[in-house]
């Protein structure tokens, strides 16, 4: 009978330890839980050595992968926030003028021939309207990855070709000369239609900067790898401090505020030859001109 009572003793300890364990090892949980939500440090001070340390270190790991989605998050909505603060300034000004515009034609004193030049600025600035929109969207969804285009090995002098037309007219008027250095044709790892964008955005540039009479070469250097596109004005230059700017989101030098311009071209260009496994470099000396070289994989090389 003793043994009896003695066996039921440690069954009825063992037990009440074991509840008592369960319900410390409770706590000790739902205080760690607590801590991950309030985003405080976990104490592991009260953990010794072995007990519940792997649990533990879990639920560090799961903390600290909260965290840093968190501060992702964070740090995304302030992305977005600059986003919409730049279109929103760079919008503003094509649809004030456009405003402007339109309250000058309403007005009955107006001749015929000041609204035909009226509505030639209104359509010029609908063109940078539509050309502001277009690259704004192409510009997201190459971030995001949307836009998904094939590359080939294909003539690069054939994608030169296109770009210099597009620009032609605008260089022109300029009387800039245009000087493509004759060199041998071969084929490059890219998209035909994206790359010749990269090209106008370059060309346009230096058409912009550089003034009347002034003189534009396109140079191709192959190299082992890559084949060196260069675009060569002599126009104004960038300050040096501005050099490692320019191909940021958005960035406009000091001394071109005011020239005309939105800040998304070399960006854009910039994300397009990343899809395309090239890069682009810049070398200027302000007051005397710029350089910018794209840098195409050569065929075989790409894919």
């Amino acid at each position: 009978m003793v043994g009896f009572f003695v066996f039921a003793a440690i069954l009825l300890l063992t037990w009440w330890y074991h509840s008592y364990s369960i319900k410390k090892t409770y706590r000790m949980i739902d205080q760690f839980l607590d801590c991950v939500l309030e985003q405080e440090e976990i104490p592991y001070s009260q953990i010794k050595e072995g007990e519940l340390s792997s649990l533990v270190h879990k639920i560090h790991r799961i903390q600290e992968v909260l965290g840093k989605q968190v501060e992702a998050a964070e740090e995304e909505k302030e992305q977005v926030k600059g986003l919409v603060s730049n279109i929103t300034h760079q919008l503003k000004t094509p649809l004030a003028n456009l405003s402007l515009y339109t309250q000058i034609l309403m007005c009955q004193e107006a001749d015929e021939s000041q609204k035909a030049e009226i509505c030639q600025k209104i359509e010029k600035q609908i063109d940078k309207l539509d050309w502001m929109v277009n690259s704004l969207t192409k510009m997201v969804k190459l971030e995001q990855n949307v836009i998904i285009f094939e590359c080939q090995d294909i003539s690069i002098k054939k994608t030169i070709l296109d770009a210099i037309d597009a620009i032609y007219g605008k260089a022109e008027r300029k009387r800039i000369d245009l000087v493509a250095k004759p060199f041998k044709d071969c084929a490059l790892y890219h998209n035909r239609k994206w790359t010749a964008e990269v090209f106008v955005n370059l060309l346009e540039n230096a058409v912009k900067y550089t003034g009347d009479g002034g003189t534009i070469q396109i140079q191709v250097f192959p190299y082992e790898m890559y084949t060196e596109i260069q675009f060569i004005d002599n126009g104004r230059g960038i300050p040096k401090e501005e050099v490692a700017q320019v191909f940021k989101r958005f960035y406009r030098g000091k001394e071109v505020e005011n020239i005309e311009g939105s800040g998304i071209g070399l960006y854009l260009s910039n994300l397009i030859l990343e899809r395309e496994k090239g890069y682009m470099t810049v070398k200027s000396v302000y007051g005397a001109g710029s350089c910018f070289s794209v840098y195409l994989k050569n065929a075989g090389k790409g894919a």
